[in-house]
């Protein structure tokens, strides 16, 4: 429904579930001033339907399937055209801090669950066409959380030895690969493990991707 005297607010959807689209769709068509103007179901297909239709914004999912996923699509989306690229609003049930921060960094105007109740949805859709940022509170506190808590800081030679531990090698093999004696490599992982706060190999992988500590 479009009032009469307000151009709607175009949308393309892109969601690799036909049965979510739907509902979408069932849902957007019943939102005032809002129209969706195309659906993908792929990453690729996104891509080539917003330059064909020049939607306001791209409802994203991060999820795609095979292909490229929602964050490299919203890269190529915001950086094809700086003065006319559709404004995406990442729309998920995924809310990890890789996830959020991903997201932004690729170019997200806002970061929706799909938890959200449906008007949070619309009001939603319509900041991220004037360019206005909107995050669900869940993300909010996770992006407040992060900025008060500052990422550690590791070495180029920490970082080296983090993804050599999350390509699987031992110690023996790290020290060969980086020229470096088994000593040293068992040293740097005390560190290593002391500023990421745990004590095995797979946690401090763990903590390094969630982090995005990895070169």
């Amino acid at each position: 429904m479009t009032s009469p005297d307000k151009t709607p607010t175009t949308i393309l959807l892109c969601d690799d579930h036909v049965v979510v689209r739907a509902g979408l769709l069932a849902l957007l068509d019943s939102a005032p001033d809002i129209e969706v103007v195309g659906e993908a179901g792929t990453g690729e297909e996104a891509v080539a339907l917003a330059a064909k239709l020049n939607p306001d914004v791209v409802l994203m999912d991060l999820q795609l399937g095979d292909g490229i996923d929602g964050v490299e699509t919203t890269r190529r989306l915001t950086s094809a055209d700086p003065g006319g690229s559709p404004h995406v609003l990442v729309l998920t049930t995924y809310d990890t801090d890789a996830d959020i921060t991903r997201a932004i960094e690729a170019g997200a105007t806002g970061y929706l669950l799909k938890a959200e109740r449906p008007e949070e949805l619309f009001a939603a859709i319509h900041a991220a066409a004037q360019g206005r940022t909107t995050l669900s509170a869940p993300v909010a506190s996770r992006v407040m959380a992060n900025m008060r808590t500052p990422r550690p800081t590791l070495t180029d030679r920490e970082r080296d030895i983090l993804a050599q531990l999350a390509h699987g090698l031992g110690n023996r093999e790290i020290a060969k690969a980086l020229f470096i004696s088994e000593a040293t490599v068992k040293t740097h992982l005390g560190r290593i493990y002391d500023k990421l706060g745990v004590d095995t190999r797979a946690g401090a992988v763990a903590v390094a991707k969630e982090q995005r500590l990895l070169p």
